[in-house]
């Protein structure tokens, strides 16, 4: 069974969904830490500490725990930006976003990159099912940085004429390359570059000088 079509129903019971996210979680650092070629099946079930056979009655085969880890990444990824996103009604808070970013990569010191985008690095280009999960992902979060600015119009700190859909598309693509490029060189000097660009470009549509 391939991981574009073997996938188990969801555990009816409580204990079987907290077993199921503990497996989740525990592939989810493995593999982001490892990558998925480096996580093993038994790697997952020491680290989770349970059996392989519970593995295995949860999920189809290693794809399908797989796609469980890009979900539980983008779900863990856009719950923390969309509670800022959702409170971008000022410059500042636009300012506040930046900060918390820069932050977070700071802290990490570069490493793991973005867990979204290490994973699509490894995985878009052999697995198409992973691409269309991913890709999905990503829509997402540009689609929560687009309401942030589109807020910002109705709010009138932004033009009408304002580029919401291009702007949030680069805040996206800043962020991911930003986090990248902070991967190899281990300094956030890059992604405070790209974040600064894009922002000036925004603050070009503000509607007072």
């Amino acid at each position: 069974m391939t991981g574009s079509t073997a996938r188990r129903d969801a555990p009816s019971t409580h204990k079987g969904r907290a077993t199921r996210e503990r497996i989740v979680a525990a592939a989810a650092d493995l593999m982001y830490r490892q990558g998925v070629a480096g996580t093993s099946t038994p790697a997952v079930r020491d680290a989770a500490g349970v059996s392989s056979s519970q593995i295995y009655h949860y999920f189809a085969d290693k794809d399908d725990l797989t796609r469980a880890v890009i979900a539980h990444q983008t779900e863990t990824i856009l719950s923390h930006q969309a509670p800022l996103l959702a409170r971008l009604d000022s410059l500042a808070a636009l300012d506040s976003w930046r900060a918390v970013v820069i932050e977070t990569a700071r802290r990490q010191g570069g490493v793991g990159g973005c867990p979204m985008g290490s994973l699509s690095s490894e995985l878009a280009d052999t697995h198409p099912w992973a691409r269309d999960t991913l890709a999905a992902g990503f829509t997402a979060w540009a689609e929560s940085i687009h309401r942030g600015l589109s807020a910002m119009i109705d709010s009138g700190v932004l033009r009408p004429d304002t580029n919401v859909r291009a702007l949030s598309l680069a805040l996206l693509a800043a962020v991911q390359g930003g986090l990248l490029l902070a991967q190899a060189q281990r300094t956030t000097e890059a992604l405070e570059a790209a974040l600064d660009t894009v922002i000036a470009r925004i603050r070009d549509y503000t509607t007072e000088p």
